[in-house]
């Protein structure tokens, strides 16, 4: 009897080594797989994907430290590993208002389903003062579009512009920002002609000004009235950026639309009129843009090209909204 009870002492305790082995290996094998995906969903480092003296001939980074994104100083793979892991979806803010509805509206979205994101969750926020002038739209994979009414207040001083901010304000509360990671707005006289993909993706993001980034620093049409809650020094500012488009997250883009009812406001108080632009320069003069996007995301064809000009991501129409 004690012989047999000796043997199943002894085949029990070497059963229990057999599992501690085995949990420790099992265990191993676990930290190893989190560790690797760890590694695979950390943000990859801006040096891992960017390098701006693949464009000697351009401004690439700011006096900040933030990336300008031209053609040839990023790469794509990278970046590409990085967010298909982390599922995405981006929204896409269009503002067809005024003329640029019907065939103009058609064009935006047929070149954006096209070269916008592509193989990544999008959402094309459709915003219009005039439903009767949406054309029809059909999307592939991964899109879908919510079309969503421009509102007045009926207040005499608000023009569009402000109405629509207001509105943005309110749709980004109600679902936006829980619906999408990423948020882009654009005004809808633009057409894509090549991929506009991850690279412009940010917390915070700039459209250098086609025209503006070329000419004399001196020269750009800040608003100059100390009154004026857009107001900018002579001899102050970094970029002027174009406001067909700006981006980032749905909270910055927030945060922006806030700020800019309130410098409207008071300059209603002050008895002044800026242009949205002029507003939107002053926000991005304070709060300095993550990311700038260069001339080649919205270039008008009907300036000359210059050399820098790589590859033409957007082609903007002349006519503004």
């Amino acid at each position: 009897m004690n012989s047999k009870w000796k043997m199943l002492l002894l085949i029990s305790f070497a059963l229990s080594l057999m599992l501690i082995k085995h949990h420790f290996r099992i265990k191993k094998h676990l930290q190893k797989t989190s560790l690797c995906w760890d590694h695979e969903t950390e943000e990859p480092q801006l040096s891992d994907w960017f390098n701006p003296k693949k464009r000697l001939d351009v401004i690439t980074t700011t006096d900040w430290l933030a990336p300008v994104i031209w053609e040839g100083t990023y790469n794509t793979q990278v970046l590409e590993k990085y967010y298909k892991r982390l599922n995405i979806t981006i929204g896409l803010v269009v503002w067809a208002t005024g003329k640029f509805t019907g065939e103009d509206l058609k064009q935006f979205i047929q070149s954006a389903n096209k070269h916008f994101m592509i193989g990544y969750n999008v959402i094309f926020y459709i915003l219009m003062d005039d439903f009767s002038r949406l054309p029809h739209i059909e999307l592939g994979p991964l899109r879908t579009f919510k079309l969503l009414a421009i509102v007045s207040e009926g207040k005499v001083w608000e023009d569009l512009t402000v109405i629509g901010m207001k509105n943005l304000n309110v749709y980004i509360i109600k679902h936006m920002e829980r619906e999408v990671d990423f948020l882009f707005s654009m005004t809808a006289n633009q057409i894509f002609e090549n991929d506009f993909g991850v690279e412009t993706l940010g917390e915070s993001v700039a459209q250098l000004h086609a025209w503006w980034y070329f000419e004399n620093v001196k020269k750009v049409p800040y608003e100059r009235r100390p009154k004026s809650a857009a107001f900018i020094p002579f001899g102050k500012g970094d970029f002027y950026y174009d406001s067909a488009i700006f981006g980032g997250t749905p909270q910055e883009v927030l945060t922006f639309t806030a700020e800019y009812q309130k410098a409207v406001t008071n300059d209603t108080k002050n008895g002044l009129r800026s242009t949205y632009e002029c507003h939107l320069n002053k926000y991005f003069f304070i709060n300095k843009p993550t990311k700038l996007l260069s001339p080649e995301y919205n270039w008008d064809p009907t300036f000359r090209t210059p050399p820098q000009i790589k590859r033409v991501k957007i082609a903007r129409q002349s006519k503004r909204i």
